[in-house]
């Protein structure tokens, strides 16, 4: 049998800088003032234990999760108490679908932001944005069949392939379910990552889905001003995707 290897210590690293030199000899008597203290370096040799960075707090989680339902906390309030203005219904239906596109947005950057600023961990909130995104897109399709078509089956089916931005925009809820439903870890176990990663790059598909159901909304008003934001930030994030791809990194 053989001996198991000796055990090797490494020091513990101090970016801060927070260690106190040790005093070099002394070329003097090494009395200082009347004193004859002799320095061992004992203190200046505890290891300083490293910060945990702000992104894996345990309380990083929870803090962007309650960040997440504030613009639903908003709409509730606003509901209950009855300021969302002269159009409730529309203010609750255009407010829902603005969260949708802009949480798909936020979770398709998480990656270029982690790329450029080299924080990996940045990687963990990916998963409770997109979910973020699916919350918010529900209110909104229970919000039009709730308060446009009166929770009507029947109504809601005619209604939908009637108008093409609602089909559009139906079309990107349903393809949102699947993603929603895979984003736990069993569910990756059980598809396999490569069959896993290439369902859930159908978010590309949702995101352009749901600027082309907000460009056609818009349309009735002749107002694209948001429409041009959210499709230049689509176009940098999907461009970043394709370049990198394209490029083989």
């Amino acid at each position: 049998m053989q001996g198991r290897p000796p055990l090797t210590i490494h020091p513990i690293e101090d970016p801060e800088g927070l260690r106190q030199a040790q005093p070099g000899p002394s070329t003097g008597s090494g009395r200082t003032g009347g004193g004859s203290a002799r320095h061992t370096g004992a203190d200046s040799a505890l290891p300083v234990r490293k910060r945990k960075p702000l992104l894996l707090h345990p309380a990083a989680k929870p803090l962007l999760f309650a960040v997440c339902l504030l613009p639903f906390a908003w709409l509730f309030y606003g509901a209950f108490t009855s300021n969302l203005g002269a159009n409730p219904a529309e203010t609750l239906i255009r407010n829902t679908g603005d969260w949708t596109l802009r949480f798909l947005c936020i979770t398709l950057a998480v990656t270029p932001i982690r790329t450029w600023t080299k924080q990996p961990a940045l990687a963990r909130f990916r998963r409770m944005l997109g979910l973020f995104a699916f919350f918010y897109v529900v209110l909104h399709f229970l919000s039009y069949a709730w308060l446009d078509m009166g929770f009507d089956p029947q109504a809601i089916v005619r209604d939908i392939p009637k108008r093409p931005f609602a089909l559009v925009g139906f079309t990107a809820f349903v393809l949102m379910i699947p993603l929603a439903a895979t984003s736990f870890n069993r569910a990756i176990k059980a598809l396999g990552a490569a069959r896993w990663q290439l369902l859930h790059r159908l978010i590309y598909v949702i995101a352009l889905l749901g600027l082309l159901h907000f460009f056609w909304m818009r349309a009735a008003k002749t107002n694209f001003a948001e429409v041009a934001v959210y499709g230049a930030v689509l176009a940098v994030l999907l461009g970043w995707r394709l370049m990198r791809r394209w490029r083989g990194s």
